[in-house]
């Protein structure tokens, strides 16, 4: 049986790797200091930040594998595996990892917000590839937060470390959006290979049996995580992706009721439950009803 670091506190990956403990809740880890040390493959109960200046380690995340290469920062939550297990061997690293856990935020507006940072939830595949400028803004608020945390602790201590952490995370978010944005060929690509899926999904009557395609679904079979994919959607077309599967539905369905087909038979043929639910999606798309669009097309 595989034997996994079970990280509940930041104190257990830092004791682990023989970093010392300074705040309870907050952990800032300079490899670089620390090194060499063992693989662990850890179950966390903790956020975590972690990028190497060089690496090049085979590591696991969830059912998959990664090859963790220089600049990458991989960001993982609570209820997350990762890592490599233990196998005896010793390495040298040079990065940074930063740990805080759930608790630290609690009561806090980053507490409400931090489900919106959807990279927790991309697959290790979907990391964060930084420029060497980005590296150097993450370096820098790395040794900030680890001056901070190395201080007497104090009424306000806290609030500091929680509007770093939004800080580092704002930035993670910034480096993503530029990620997508440099990456359009590739997601040029995705979007054709997208709607080729939509189309044979309809094609091949799938709709009959599983319904209506979602997200989930969509990203399954471009080997996606659902958030990564949602977010590059997003970036890439200003649309989000659910959005543009229901374009595509009631494209289909205008191209049925044109044929004469009736709302009911459209429905049904598209995979919604009730006609109504396809009334009320063709309003919100294109603001008339399916009767008003076949109206339309009889004065033409």
């Amino acid at each position: 049986m595989s034997r996994i670091l079970q990280v509940k506190n930041v104190s257990d990956y830092s004791r682990y790797v023989g970093a010392a403990d300074h705040h309870p809740q907050v952990c800032v880890i300079d490899f670089a200091k620390i090194s060499p040390v063992r693989h662990s493959l850890n179950n966390y109960s903790v956020y975590g930040i972690f990028f190497h200046d060089e690496a090049d380690i085979d590591l696991e995340y969830g059912c998959g594998k990664y090859d963790y290469k220089k600049g990458t920062v991989i960001c993982v939550a609570p209820g997350q595996v990762g890592g490599k297990e233990d196998n005896g061997e010793w390495i040298n690293l040079t990065g940074w990892a930063l740990l805080f856990h759930p608790d630290l935020l609690h009561g806090t507006p980053l507490e409400r917000k931090i489900k919106a940072y959807s990279f927790f939830d991309y697959r290790i595949n979907e990391a964060l590839h930084m420029t060497d400028e980005e590296h150097d803004v993450l370096v820098s608020l790395m040794r900030q937060i680890q001056t901070e945390i190395e201080r007497k602790h104090d009424t306000v201590q806290n609030a500091i470390l929680v509007n770093y952490i939004e800080l580092v995370l704002n930035f993670c978010q910034r480096f993503y959006n530029r990620q997508f944005l440099t990456r359009k060929l590739e997601n040029t690509d995705m979007l054709i290979k997208f709607e080729a899926l939509l189309r044979s999904y309809f094609d091949e009557n799938r709709q009959l049996s599983l319904g209506l395609p979602t997200v989930q679904y969509c990203a399954d079979k471009l080997c996606m995580s659902a958030n990564y994919f949602g977010d590059m959607i997003k970036k890439t077309t200003g649309n989000t992706a659910s959005n543009h599967i229901r374009q595509y539905i009631i494209q289909r369905a205008k191209n049925e009721l044109a044929t004469g087909a009736s709302i009911a038979q459209a429905a049904y043929g598209l995979g919604f439950e009730y006609p109504q639910h396809l009334s009320r999606m063709f309003k919100t798309q294109t603001g008339m009803t399916p009767s008003e669009y076949c109206q339309n097309l009889r004065k033409r």
